[in-house]
């Protein structure tokens, strides 16, 4: 008897609403909109890449604050699917779920790696 193994392949949808950055580009003009939307997505990966490093070292001390926000800056740019993951993440650590944080924070990282890729179009409708 043999012992089969499944192989999971999660795939998650990228929910994102278009309606702030397009208020952004009203309100603020191409060029400057542009500026501040490439500086946002900028240090939501530098801010991403902070949370990581932290995970890595198992300091968990201050990443319910990290969390809070990334979660207000994902939403500011209509990244929805990021900002309700980050929110998740969060609710598992003050809650002391270590195997639920783990489960929400590797989705977490297939999010915001998709959310945050180059040329992702925040203009565009869910991925």
């Amino acid at each position: 008897m043999g012992i089969q193994v499944a192989v999971l392949r999660p795939h998650d949808s990228i929910v994102q609403d278009a309606g702030p950055v397009a208020a952004i580009y009203r309100d603020m003009g191409t060029q400057a909109a542009e500026r501040l939307v490439t500086r946002v997505l900028g240090e939501l990966a530098l801010l991403m890449s902070g949370i990581r490093a932290k995970v890595r070292g198992h300091d968990l001390a201050d990443l319910p604050r990290q969390f809070r926000r990334l979660q207000t800056m994902a939403e500011q740019l209509g990244l929805v699917s990021l900002g309700s993951v980050a929110a998740d993440a969060r609710s598992c650590l003050e809650t002391g779920d270590p195997t639920a944080f783990a489960a929400v924070w590797a989705r977490l990282v297939r999010v915001a790696e998709r959310s945050l890729a180059p040329g992702h179009d925040l203009l565009g409708q869910s991925l």
